[in-house]
């Protein structure tokens, strides 16, 4: 079975179940070692930069991310 394929019958749960099983996974993500998750962050950069390379993201700078935060807990 594929991520994809996963995801789609993990959807398909009632939203009780959903938050019960993101709640595992995410206290999951806890128990990872300092490599794993150094490991994972990389991966993260590569994809996000990869992104960005090929047009399907944007970037801003973090003065102006900071500044709209700050005028939406206002």
């Amino acid at each position: 079975m594929t991520v994809d394929e996963i995801e789609k019958e993990l959807l398909g749960l009632d939203p009780r179940s959903r938050a019960e099983l993101a709640l595992k996974l995410l206290s999951s993500l806890e128990e990872l070692s300092d490599s794993e998750n150094e490991l994972l962050w990389a991966e993260e950069g590569a994809r996000r930069h990869n992104e960005l390379v090929e047009g399907k993201a944007s970037s801003r700078p973090i003065e102006e991310v900071v500044r709209n935060l700050r005028a939406s807990l206002k």
